[in-house]
């Protein structure tokens, strides 16, 4: 299970625990009998991740004046639920989110924002795996197509 999504990001991890962590929604671990990490954390710190690492490559690509800066972010933030959205589907991240029942009645594994938390959940994981650079190189390989160059 985890393999297929580790070769899809790029990234394989040492404690796989994390990406099972990322994988699972907080709907999920309250049925749990058990206490039950979940990703909602890991979103916020994935969702910083991937703001931190496209604002630094705009800057290195050049975009130096808050106005261009602040023009080309937003352009950015307008594709990232799209890029992220579809990254997850391609890799097959839906299949493997650890839903609960309600969740899994509704369908919400199809939802693009359900998606994106689960993939920037992800690049947390990636991040408490192998560091700064592995979630860097993460986010880079994800949004090459809409990166300039840098």
């Amino acid at each position: 299970m985890s393999q297929v999504v580790e070769e899809k990001l790029g990234y394989y991890f040492f404690d796989k625990r994390l990406l099972i962590r990322a994988l699972t929604r907080k709907a999920y671990a309250l049925e749990q009998p058990q206490p039950c990490e979940h990703q909602e954390a890991y979103v916020m710190l994935g969702n910083a991740i991937v703001t931190m690492v496209l604002t630094e490559c705009l800057v290195r690509a050049g975009y130096q004046t808050g106005a261009e800066l602040s023009v080309k972010k937003l352009e950015l933030e307008l594709e990232r639920e799209t890029v992220l959205s579809q990254v997850s589907t391609t890799i097959g991240l839906g299949y493997l989110i650890k839903l609960s029942a309600a969740e899994r009645q509704q369908r919400v594994e199809e939802q693009p924002q359900v998606l994106v938390e689960t993939l920037e959940a992800a690049i947390a994981a990636i991040y408490f795996d192998g560091g700064f650079m592995a979630a860097r190189q993460a986010v880079q390989r994800l949004f090459r197509t809409v990166l300039p160059d840098v």
